[in-house]
């Protein structure tokens, strides 16, 4: 949502963000890469690096000295043994809390002041997500199946 005469971000899905150079079908790649993962015991971690406490004209980005306290603590291992909340759509894990982080950004409804509204907002990514994986849905595995948000 940065370009000229954009007025509110638009959900948009790049496979690998690399489609054009990709000979495989996608899911491929993703079966290569939760086998390499799961041989090596990587471990994934998605950082808001965006936005946060509402919708676009509502909320903001979040602050850069939380993402970076946020980088700090997965680099340093301290969030390892974190406890953690799951999210009821996405399905990610969410710690509770991280060191000079508030507890509250770490939970993206947490940070919008009106609850409802967020979990409309959510529903509606979730949407378009499945909407765009139904090109890939027939030839995805019962795991990749399994993992995609959760609208019901």
């Amino acid at each position: 949502g940065t370009g000229a005469g954009v007025t509110e971000p638009i959900p948009s899905f790049s496979t690998c963000f690399g489609a054009p150079f990709m000979p495989l079908h996608p899911t491929r790649y993703a079966r290569m890469l939760s086998r390499k993962m799961k041989a090596n015991g990587t471990n994934v971690w998605l950082i808001n690096t965006g936005w946060t406490g509402g919708a676009y004209g509502v909320g903001e980005r979040i602050n850069l000295k939380y993402t970076r306290a946020i980088v700090e603590a997965v680099l340093s291992g301290k969030l390892v043994d974190a406890e953690y909340d799951t999210h009821q759509v996405f399905g990610l894990c969410m710690p509770r809390s991280c060191p000079n982080v508030p507890h509250t950004v770490l939970n993206p409804k947490s940070t919008w002041e009106d609850a409802d509204a967020y979990d409309k907002k959510a529903l509606e990514l979730a949407r378009h997500f499945r909407e765009n994986f139904e090109q890939f849905k027939e030839y995805a595995s019962d795991e990749t199946l399994a993992a995609q948000p959760k609208i019901d």
